[in-house]
């Protein structure tokens, strides 16, 4: 899906653009003890692997300063310094070479400060992100608008980037996050329609899977779908790789992103399927999803309506009388017992990763279609047709052709 994207400024963050048309990119940040190199560094990587742009790393010591000049030169992705209340270890953070800052207006305040740092980082080449966040504005704000609502986050970043303005630094963009999803999505409203500066979508302390999930993707997915944000963060109390994987899947399903990894479909099952759907999505979502391969792939629980149903899958499966009909683009190409299902999706797999749809297809056993459609007639008749498909299509007609 191509959506209407709001047009900001573009800034560079290492070399992964950020706005101005760019793809959207997915951060995530590490939880390990920044003076920890070794450690934090394999974070990296692992948060690299599963999807991961951008990572922003804690800078709250001159410990964790002098072990991100060492990861600097090591790291597979730009890193972003994180700094709360002592400005100087943002010039630390500066002199060890990071690729951005992120600043919280709401925990260093003097003006004075601010515009040290803007003019150092205007000296780097490096951007800032001005990051608001609802559990930590300043008290004044909060006095003045009687909590932590849309007009409070906003102010606070407007604030923020004209002390960064006033020493003609630019390089800005902005996030306003909340641990409410729909103040979240009005914070995010109200900013895109006040700055043109790229924007940093996530919902703050969004708390562990599945809550956590459900929330980042209510509010999330809604702005983007509205055109709104340039780089996104889930924001979980869990591992920090389930928070890349989540992006980068939310980017994908949303045709954002080109698919990275297995998209994996089935049905909900019901009473005509002949195999316990969940258990066979679980292990193929398992065992293909160690392949690594960039399909969509369909479980479905019968062969009377799974091909035609799923006909859009790189790749599916469909149970019934005891067999499975793997079937490419809706093409049934093989039949094989109800044993060797999986296996065989596995196996299918890889084979069309290698050689392609249509070589795939053009290898179909011959009488997979024929014997499909074998098992699909005889389940009718067993089970007759659960979507009365025949005669909803009589009564429909006689509604069309009715005189009057």
């Amino acid at each position: 899906m191509n959506y209407d994207r709001r047009m900001t400024r573009q800034l560079m963050v290492g070399k992964v653009p950020v706005g101005g048309g760019a793809p959207i990119s997915v951060q995530s940040m590490t939880t390990t003890k920044t003076d920890d190199v070794d450690g934090t560094l394999a974070q990296i990587y692992a948060l690299a692997g599963a999807g991961a742009d951008i990572v922003r790393v804690t800078c709250n010591t001159v410990e964790a300063a002098q072990g991100l000049a060492v990861m600097m030169p090591r790291s597979p992705v730009p890193l972003i310094a994180d700094i709360h209340y002592q400005y100087k270890l943002a010039l630390a953070a500066i002199e060890a070479g990071v690729s951005a800052l992120r600043l919280n207006p709401g925990n260093i305040r003097k003006e004075e400060h601010i515009k040290v740092v803007a003019r150092e980082a205007l000296n780097a080449g490096i951007p800032i992100r001005i990051g608001v966040n609802a559990g930590s504005l300043d008290k004044d704000l909060l006095e003045k608008h009687g909590g932590p609502v849309p007009a409070a986050l906003v102010e606070s970043a407007l604030l923020e980037a004209k002390y960064l303005n006033d020493v003609e630094f630019h390089d800005i963009k902005i996030s306003v996050k909340h641990s409410n999803v729909p103040l979240m999505i009005e914070s995010y409203r109200l900013l895109a329609d006040t700055v043109d500066y790229p924007l940093h979508l996530g919902v703050t302390e969004a708390g562990p899977p599945p809550g956590g999930l459900i929330k980042s993707v209510a509010g999330i997915s809604t702005l983007l779908s509205e055109g709104i944000g340039d780089t996104i963060r889930f924001s979980l109390t869990a591992d920090p790789v389930e928070e890349a994987k989540a992006g980068r899947s939310l980017l994908e399903y949303l045709g954002l992103r080109e698919r990275s990894s297995l998209d994996l479909i089935a049905c909900p099952s019901c009473g005509r399927a002949e195999v316990d759907v969940i258990a066979v999505a679980e292990e193929a979502n398992v065992r293909l999803g160690e392949l690594g391969l960039p399909i969509q792939v369909a479980v479905m629980g019968c062969v009377v309506n799974g091909p035609g149903e799923a006909r859009e899958a790189d790749l599916g499966l469909a149970a019934g009388r005891g067999r499975g009909h793997l079937f490419i683009k809706g093409e049934v190409v093989r039949v094989v017992p109800e044993a060797e299902m999986v296996d065989a999706l596995v196996e299918e797999a890889l084979l069309l990763s290698e050689q392609g749809v249509e070589a795939r297809i053009a290898a179909a056993d011959v009488t997979a279609a024929d014997l499909a459609e074998e098992t699909r007639v005889e389940l009718l008749s067993i089970q007759g047709d659960a979507n009365r498909a025949s005669e909803r299509r009589a009564a429909v007609q006689r509604v069309a052709e009715r005189d009057g």
